[in-house]
């Protein structure tokens, strides 16, 4: 039988096949896809193009883009500093709701929206930062859009806007950044070293690259004299870059080493030192659960463990106190789809029979939006019983602090000027306590005017000061005070707390708040989310100094050696990397010198021929403009050009590429001298060459007129990388001919 014919499987399928094994994800996506998405999305230009890289040791952008770059850095730094401080502010989120509110007479949750805002600042102008960065590790120059250059000065706008009304309307607000650095400042720093550590691999490429590189400028002086200066200003710039990138990590570093000799926190302490757990005040009852100043409110309060109920009272037109905290009745009831016109009118000018029709749930249980942001669904048992609250009077929470021993402090908000008790709203509200046969003890007296009656009249009722000098808290025989948590920065109000005065906070919402007043042996608070602190058993974020001590050690000694073995990794294969290539560069330099002393000795009648590495190669693939560019033509023979052309085969699987040359127009008068000289020559130089390396031209100098010229070994290796890298595409090998006549 006639043997079959070896079938030759076209390219297509081999390419098909041998794609096979690739992930999906390396076939799909490429790194000219990735560069040419930054790009994109940093310059906005999308249409996919061969980028000038920046020169190692220049400067990575323009001067306009220099001249821009810092107002890049401050809308950064703005806007990360705003979020955080909007963050560590959630415990004012509903005060500043309310504040809203009384401004333009909508309830939202503007906080939240805030937050989103900075959030969206925030990312954004990381996201260019980073596009920044990725584009000078790729050595791409940075060219911003004139749209993000706009949208970056509109968020240095917006930031300045809002800091300028934080430091006008809520300069307190800024003590609660330093709380929160109180009590995360141990894990802060524990984690610092951490994130040092992770970006201690890249620094430590960047900086062994650069003393890479920096070697090779050095190497180059002594072989280049006449380009002494331009490579020493070179090697300056890769020093200033090395100092402007390992400075400041260093740094950072050793602060961060030696953060805990000046660090404090109330939260590292002896546990035999903790004080007890705080007590709590239901703020206006419990209104996570129910509805502000309602009955409903202060039950779920003591359902929930509250020590005391703290609310607020108005007197009505006929001499009634009741509770209710606004100045109007449209948040809190419907007085709106009752009597519209009079929404906006002072609570103390209605009569109680007016108030007393008024419903105070049916806003709390029945509106899409709650007054807290983070609150639970009511159940349907508590949300038909929400919808049902009347506005109650002083009495009733009385009753209530009676039956179950709760104490009670409470806020009086002066009547207008028309009322009645304009001038004695404060006896007639301590006769009114005294009727209702409340033990007196239960009363923790807040208003400081006509104190001296109130002593003289209810000797029982115990007083509760402001944030006066101890010398005037110990005159008047007060015992306690109630300020604001933010006071709390100030010392931890040690000097209190060493006169025996009680404490109480307010108002405390965050965990991470009560934390630090439990740490900080603060006696009670009060608060709106009695619900969830009552479940604390221990404070969060609490450690003892030698479980802090041992952390701190341990991490240092850990990250000290895990960043110098990421450094003497780097070192260790940027230097084997090195040698490889000069290696390389050495045999190429020997190939050269070997191949034009062997075509001058053969036949001395031949032209001479010279083999230069190419410079840098900006087109790739290379098309054939790019590889007759560098043909030269001999002066005797500029009437007969000599075209040459190149055949190249794509490795395949079963193939070998070489280098096929077909000449057209080239006909030598004395072959035997041309093909004598040439021959030893490709033979020569051709076997030394590795599998991925080119010749980029040969030239054919004339050799009375063109003076030999050394080869450019190390310049003109370090400026055409591809003669020496291995790519994951098959190699190309081009070359390039040029010849003269005799």
């Amino acid at each position: 039988m006639p043997k079959k014919a070896n079938r030759i499987k076209p390219r297509s399928q081999k390419t098909r096949r041998r794609k096979k094994g690739i992930p999906w994800i390396v076939r799909i996506f490429s790194h000219q896809c990735y560069v040419a998405a930054i790009i994109g999305c940093y310059s906005c230009h999308w249409k996919v193009k061969r980028e000038k890289k920046s020169e190692l040791g220049s400067c990575c952008c323009s001067w306009r883009e220099l001249l821009f770059y810092p107002w890049l850095l401050t809308a950064l730094s703005v806007s990360v500093l705003l979020l955080f401080v909007w963050v560590e502010s959630s415990n004012e989120y509903n005060g500043f709701d309310w504040v809203v509110f009384l401004g333009i007479g909508v309830w939202f949750f503007w906080s939240i929206v805030l937050l989103s805002l900075f959030g969206i600042l925030a990312t954004y102008t990381s996201l260019l930062f980073v596009l920044g960065f990725l584009l000078c590790w790729e050595g791409i120059k940075l060219h911003l859009h004139r749209c993000h250059k706009i949208l970056i000065l509109l968020v240095i706008l917006i930031c300045s806007f809002f800091f300028w009304l934080l430091c006008t309307y809520w300069k307190d607000r800024w003590l609660t950044i330093g709380l929160s650095l109180q009590v995360y400042a141990p894990y802060l720093h524990l984690s610092s070293i951490s994130v040092m550590v992770l970006l201690s691999w890249p620094v430590a490429f960047y900086l062994i690259h650069l003393e890479g590189e920096a070697r090779i400028r050095r190497h180059q002086m002594t072989c280049y004299k006449g380009k002494r200066d331009k490579i020493n200003n070179t090697l300056m710039n890769l020093r200033a870059l090395q100092v402007a990138v390992g400075l400041p990590f260093f740094l950072i570093l050793l602060c961060l080493y030696v953060m805990p000799f000046g660090n404090y926190s109330p939260c590292i302490q002896e546990k035999d030192k903790l004080g007890p757990k705080p007590s709590f005040f239901g703020h206006r009852g419990a209104p996570m659960l129910g509805p502000e100043n309602t009955m409903m409110s202060f039950e779920k309060a003591v359902e929930h463990g509250a020590f005391g109920l703290e609310s607020d009272v108005h007197i009505s037109y006929d001499h009634v106190p009741f509770l209710m905290h606004d100045l109007n009745l449209r948040r809190t009831t419907n007085i709106k789809e009752v009597l519209p016109n009079a929404s906006l009118r002072h609570p103390s000018l209605f009569d109680w029979d007016f108030l007393s029709t008024l419903n105070a749930g049916k806003w709390f249980s029945h509106s899409r939006i709650k007054p807290f942001y983070h609150m639970k669904p009511l159940s349907e048992v508590d949300k038909e019983k929400a919808g049902n609250q009347k506005i109650p009077k002083l009495t009733d929470l009385l009753e209530l602090a009676q039956k179950e021993k709760k104490f009670v402090i409470f806020d009086i908000n002066v009547p207008t000027p028309k009322h009645f008790h304009r001038v004695t709203y404060v006896r007639h509200l301590v006769r009114v306590i005294l009727d209702s046969k409340i033990e007196q003890h239960l009363i923790f007296w807040l208003p400081g005017i006509d104190r001296k009656y109130v002593r003289s009249t209810a000797p029982g009722f115990q007083h509760v000061g402001r944030l006066f000098p101890i010398e005037r808290l110990t005159k008047e025989n007060i015992s306690r005070i109630n300020v604001d948590y933010k006071r709390l920065f100030y010392n931890g109000l040690r000097e209190y707390k060493a006169a025996n005065i009680n404490i109480n906070l307010y108002i405390v919402n965050e965990p991470w708040l009560f934390s630090l007043a439990w740490c900080s042996r603060i006696q009670s608070v009060t608060t709106d989310n009695i619900q969830v602190l009552n479940q604390i058993n221990h404070p969060y974020f609490f450690m003892t100094p030698s479980f802090y001590m041992f952390m701190w050690i341990l991490l240092d000694v850990v990250s000290a050696i895990f960043i110098f073995a990421i450094f003497y990794f780097h070192w260790w294969r940027e230097r084997s990397k090195k040698e490889k290539l000069l290696k390389s560069t050495s045999i190429f330099m020997d190939t050269q010198s070997v191949s034009l002393r062997t075509g001058k000795s053969e036949n001395l009648e031949a032209p001479d021929l010279s083999m230069e590495s190419s410079t840098r190669v900006m087109e790739i693939p290379w098309s054939l403009a790019a590889l007759t560019k560098n043909v030269r033509k001999h002066p005797a023979s500029k009437s007969e050009p000599v075209m040459e052309t190149m055949e190249t085969l794509m490795l395949g699987e079963d193939d070998v590429t070489q280098p096929v040359f077909t000449t057209k127009t080239f006909k030598p008068t004395q072959a035997p001298i041309w093909e004598a000289s040439r021959e030893p020559s490709f033979q020569t130089a051709l076997p030394s060459l590795m599998v991925n390396e080119t010749i980029s031209s040969i030239d054919v100098p004339h050799p009375e007129t063109q003076p030999e010229k050394p080869p450019e070994s190390i310049e003109s290796f370090e400026e055409s990388s591809f003669l020496f890298s291995a790519t994951s595409s098959p190699s190309l090998y081009s070359f390039e001919l040029s010849s003269k006549k005799n």
